[in-house]
C-alpha cells in the first residue's frame, strides 16, 4: 500500500499509517473549524465533539461509500449572529435544529424523485465554475491567515507562510513512499517549527487549561422569529453540499451523487446539524479543507476520515491538546489553504476538460462567463435576515440559466440545441 499511489474509499489502512493520516485530517480542519464557535463565544470543546460524532455518522447513514469530514459551517454565521444578540445562543440552537430538520425532508424528497435534475440546471459548463468558486472563493481568506493582507506585512509572518506552502508543494512531487500521502502533515509540522525559531507562537494559554474537561453541552430553546431567521440558510447548505460531493466525485472518481445518492449524504449532512443544535454545538458542514487533502494526497479512505473523527472525540475532553493545536500560527494555516483551496479550484476546471465542454456554443460561453463573475464580484442578494453572494449566489444564477436554457430547448427556440 505503501508504494501504490491511490487509497480508494473502502479500503483498510494499517495503524502506523492511519494514526498519521489522520492526524492530517484533523489539522487542515481545524483551524477553521474551531473559528465559529469562537466568533459566538462558547467554547469549542463541543464543536471538535460534534464534528467526530457528525463525521462518524456520516460515514455510517452513506455506507462508507462518500468520505467527507464535518466541521463547522460558516453559512450560519450572520442569520444565528443576529438571533443571540436578540434573544441568546439557545434561541439559535432551536433555529439550527429546524434547519437540520428541515434538511432531513429535502434529503426525503430527493430520495423519492431522484438527483437527475441536477445535469439539467447544473450541466458542466455550470457546474465547473461552481465548484471552482468553492476554493476560489476563499483564496482572500488563506491570504488573511497568512497575514499577507495586514497593512505592514511581518516578515516573519512571509518566511512562515513560505516554508509551510514549499514543504508542500514540494512534498506533494517529491516525497516518495508514505511520505508521500502525508505531504500535508508534514508541511503543517515544519510551519510550525518555523513559526517557533521566528517566535511567532504563544503558549501562554496551554499552561492554564485544564487536562481533561467535558464538552459544554448546551439545550435549544424555540421561538419562530428565530427560526425564520435563520430557516432561509437552507438553501445556502443544500448548494454548498451538492458542489462538495461533485468535487469530491471527481477527486475520488466516483459519482457520489448516484452511489451511495445525494438523498444519503445530504440527509446525513442535515441530521448532523439537527444534533447539533440539539447538544449545544454548531450547525456541521462537509468540508472543502479535508477535499483538498484527498486530492492532494490521493487518499480516499473512509478508515482515515474515521480515525480523525476519533481524534477529534478525544481531543475534545482534552483540554490542553485542544489548546495546544489552536496555537497553530495564522501563516501555517495560510500556507497550507493556499494549496488546498486551489487544488478545489483545479477540480472545477477538470470537471470543463473531462466533459470536453464546447465553447464554441453560445450557451456555454455564457453560462461560464456569468457565473465566474457572479461568484468573484463580491455581490450579494438580500433577502431578509438571508444573504446569498459568493459560490452560493454564483449557483442558483447557474441554475437559473441552466432551467431557462433547457426551457428554450423544450420550445425549439435555441440555435444550438442538438
Amino acid at each position: 500500500m505503501e508504494s501504490r499511489k491511490i487509497i480508494q474509499v473502502e479500503e483498510k489502512v494499517p495503524f502506523k499509517m492511519l494514526v498519521p493520516l489522520s492526524i492530517q485530517h484533523m489539522f487542515a480542519m481545524f483551524g477553521a473549524s474551531v473559528l465559529v464557535p469562537f466568533v459566538f463565544g462558547i467554547n469549542p470543546a463541543i464543536v471538535l465533539f460534534m464534528n467526530g460524532i457528525g463525521t462518524m455518522l456520516f460515514i455510517l447513514i452513506t455506507k462508507g461509500k462518500a468520505p467527507a469530514y464535518l466541521g463547522s459551517s460558516f453559512a450560519f454565521l450572520a442569520p444565528a449572529g443576529i438571533v443571540i444578540s436578540k434573544w441568546g445562543y439557545n434561541y439559535a440552537l432551536g433555529g439550527f435544529v429546524v434547519v437540520g430538520f428541515f434538511g432531513c425532508i429535502l434529503a426525503l424528497i430527493i430520495y423519492k424523485f431522484g438527483s437527475d435534475w441536477i445535469d439539467i440546471v447544473l450541466p458542466p459548463a455550470a457546474m465547473g465554475p461552481v465548484v471552482a468558486l468553492i476554493g476560489l472563493e476563499l483564496a482572500g481568506t488563506a491570504a488573511s491567515n497568512a497575514g499577507l493582507k495586514d497593512e505592514v506585512i511581518d516578515y516573519k509572518n512571509v518566511i512562515v507562510f513560505l516554508v509551510t506552502l514549499l514543504t508542500a508543494v514540494i512534498g506533494s512531487v517529491v516525497f516518495r513512499k508514505f511520505l508521500s500521502v502525508i505531504p500535508i502533515l508534514i508541511a503543517i509540522i515544519a510551519g510550525y517549527v518555523a513559526a517557533l525559531l521566528c517566535g511567532i507562537v504563544d503558549f501562554a494559554a496551554v499552561g492554564s487549561a485544564a487536562w481533561f474537561s467535558l464538552p459544554n453541552f448546551a439545550t435549544p430553546k424555540f421561538k419562530w422569529e428565530a427560526i425564520v431567521i435563520i430557516l432561509p440558510v437552507l438553501l445556502v447548505i443544500a448548494s454548498e453540499h451538492i458542489g462538495h460531493q461533485i468535487v469530491t466525485s471527481k477527486v475520488v472518481g466516483r459519482d457520489l451523487l448516484k452511489d451511495p445518492g445525494l438523498h444519503r449524504s445530504l440527509f446525513a449532512d442535515n441530521f448532523s446539524t439537527m444534533i447539533s443544535g440539539f447538544i449545544g454545538s454548531v450547525p456541521t458542514t462537509t468540508y472543502g479543507e479535508n477535499i483538498g487533502v484527498m486530492a492532494v494526497t490521493k487518499v480516499y479512505s473512509v478508515y482515515v476520515i474515521g480515525g480523525a473523527a476519533v481524534l477529534s472525540i478525544i481531543c475534545s475532553f482534552i483540554g490542553k491538546m485542544t489548546t495546544l493545536i489552536s496555537t497553530i500560527p495564522g501563516p501555517v494555516i495560510g500556507g497550507i489553504s493556499f494549496l488546498l483551496y486551489g487544488m478545489i479550484g483545479a477540480s472545477g476546471i477538470r470537471i470543463l476538460v473531462e466533459a470536453q465542454v464546447d465553447y464554441g456554443k453560445s450557451r456555454n460561453m455564457a453560462m461560464t462567463s456569468i457565473i465566474f463573475v457572479t461568484g468573484l464580484s463580491g455581490i450579494s442578494v438580500q433577502f431578509g435576515s438571508i444573504q446569498l453572494s459568493g459560490m452560493v449566489l454564483a449557483c442558483v444564477v447557474g441554475m437559473l440559466m441552466g432551467l431557462m436554457f433547457f426551457i428554450l430547448d423544450k420550445l425549439k427556440l435555441t440555435n444550438d440545441r442538438e
